[in-house]
């Protein structure tokens, strides 16, 4: 039998979608599959797909002939290519015009946009979408979106995420006061620093504790266009908050939070969901998205946008420490639902089996 040849296609990458690439090249390559990643180079350097078993090949988040030629040469020879997010996708329905390999595109979040470049990004969703053998998605409501776009196969495949690792007490203690919050709360954001996420939102929230003895810190960690001006927003108006860029230790930190905050317009399986309860961490979230049903009852939601139910909810949380260890307890319990990293591999290695088995003669 053949070694079955994929090729995995990131673009710009989120958290989400580059773990997941991650895990999804090394449980795939552990199950003799040769995997091949086409991403930026800077998304190797921090994902590390060549030390997963994966043959790493550095193709720019661009759209220009030079980069669909490399990412076409790429696929030339794979059984099956796989995209994941919309502009990998478009790209690489670009790169394989002409090359009968089936192509697989996995949804990890919706695009947010009005106007002009809203439109444009339905066209683009439409195209890639229509030139997919099947569509994944991450949510119930992505595959809809898949469905109403045109998809020809959609299906649901929630993305699951590595394990977090876990510190000794020394080391939480250690990372806390890196972080300046050994005799403080400490309270911890992590996503991309770009509208969307909230952060305004999150800002004007602060004022609701930061009247606490002592004042509780919030540590966002990311990095995104907005940096600059939240920044100047959060020494003009003296908040308690420090951004630390982007991390490659973002578990760690979060392990050593009293309260984990996500103020989102609107999430899929988010990263930072996922890990605050797979660690045990307290969560304050908004109700959007596929948030509810990821967390269920192990988290406190509060409506998007609404600064003076998040600031509350984060305040009684800090007072209550009995309401947070049952929010841990139960957050535990929550992630283990959730599909493992071998479910997920084994259910994508089907799509995969089965897309070449069409392809076969039959006997």
């Amino acid at each position: 039998m053949t070694q079955l040849r994929t090729v995995q296609v990131l673009g710009g990458g989120s958290a989400g979608s580059s773990a997941h690439v991650r895990s999804l090249a090394a449980g795939l390559v552990a199950r003799g599959v040769r995997v091949t990643v086409c991403a930026p180079a800077e998304l190797d350097r921090a994902y590390d797909f060549s030390g997963a078993g994966a043959y790493h090949v550095p193709v720019a988040r661009r759209g220009d002939p030079a980069s669909v030629a490399a990412l076409r040469a790429a696929c030339a020879g794979a059984d099956v290519v796989h995209a994941h997010g919309l502009h990998a996708a478009v790209r690489t329905a670009l790169a394989l015009g002409g090359l009968r390999v089936p192509l697989v595109v996995t949804w990890h979040t919706r695009t947010e946009a009005a106007g002009p470049r809203g439109r444009l990004l339905r066209i683009l969703e439409r195209r890639a979408v229509r030139a997919a053998s099947v569509v994944l998605g991450a949510t119930s409501e992505l595959v809809d979106g898949a469905r109403r776009r045109g998809a020809r196969d959609a299906r649901l495949a929630p993305v699951a995420l590595p394990a977090p690792c876990h510190q000794a007490a020394g080391e939480e203690n250690k990372s806390r006061a890196e972080l300046g919050a050994v005799e403080r709360p400490l309270l911890m954001a992590v996503g991309s620093l770009v509208p969307d996420q909230g952060y305004d939102t999150l800002l004007d929230a602060v004022a609701g504790w930061r009247h606490l003895d002592p004042a509780p810190l919030l540590t966002i960690a990311g990095e995104g266009r907005e940096r600059a001006r939240l920044q100047r927003r959060i020494e003009s108006d003296d908040l308690p908050v420090q951004l630390i860029g982007r991390r490659d230790d973002i578990s760690e930190l979060l392990a050593t939070a009293d309260v984990a905050v996500l103020a989102s317009r609107w999430e899929a399986r988010s990263v930072l969901a996922q890990e605050a309860l797979r660690l045990g961490v307290p969560l304050v979230a908004t109700a959007v998205g596929a948030i509810p049903e990821l967390v269920g009852d192990a988290a406190e939601l509060v409506p998007y946008g609404d600064a003076p139910a998040l600031a509350e909810a984060v305040t009684r949380l800090l007072a209550d420490p009995e309401r947070r260890a049952r929010l841990a307890t139960a957050g535990r319990a929550q992630a283990a639902t959730w599909p493992t990293e071998d479910e997920t591999i084994a259910q994508v290695l089907s799509v995969y089996d089965e897309l070449t088995a069409r392809g076969r003669p039959a006997r």
